[in-house]
């Protein structure tokens, strides 16, 4: 994940543009590689791409909210910045994003196993706080288009052009 992003040195639109970036890398993952790979490293790769498009739109905004004043400074963690766009952030879509993320970045840090490799089918099976989560083509699939659908309202959101 790109944990080493300098706060400082980029604006809200190159955070967006990030963003942007990240979901076309994903989508490649999603449409191309897995289509000839289908593997669990695959999903991986996919699942990552998806968590740093989310936190450079998170990031965004706590910039945003940092100079209009309402914050003061923006945490290097992820987890600390996820949770203080929830504590600003009063938009009902925004917060199940987060969550959403948080869900990732547990799935992503989750020990798995594989199943069906090279095969439509491909399973990455995680336990996520005492239960099982499968991970195959069609929900990573959904997955990115509900990322890609909140992202884009993200974009709005933070532009003021909803």
């Amino acid at each position: 994940m790109s944990e080493q992003i300098c706060l400082s040195s980029m604006d809200i639109d190159e955070h967006l543009k990030q963003a942007r970036d990240e979901l076309k890398r994903a989508d490649h993952l999603i449409y191309v590689s897995l289509k000839y790979t289908r593997t669990c490293d695959v999903f991986k790769n996919c699942i990552a791409r998806l968590i740093d498009a989310i936190d450079f739109s998170l990031t965004a905004m706590l910039i945003q909210l940092e100079e209009a004043g309402t914050i003061t400074e923006i945490p290097q963690q992820a987890r600390l910045r996820a949770e203080l766009v929830k504590q600003q952030v009063h938009d009902d879509r925004i917060l199940k994003l987060i969550e959403f993320y948080l869900f990732l970045r547990q799935v992503n840090r989750a020990e798995f196993d594989r199943a069906r490799e090279y095969r439509r089918h491909v399973t990455m099976t995680c336990k996520v706080e005492g239960e099982n989560v499968e991970i195959t083509i069609d929900n990573i699939t959904q997955y990115y288009k509900e990322i890609r659908d909140d992202l884009a309202y993200v974009e709005k959101y933070v532009k003021g052009t909803l």
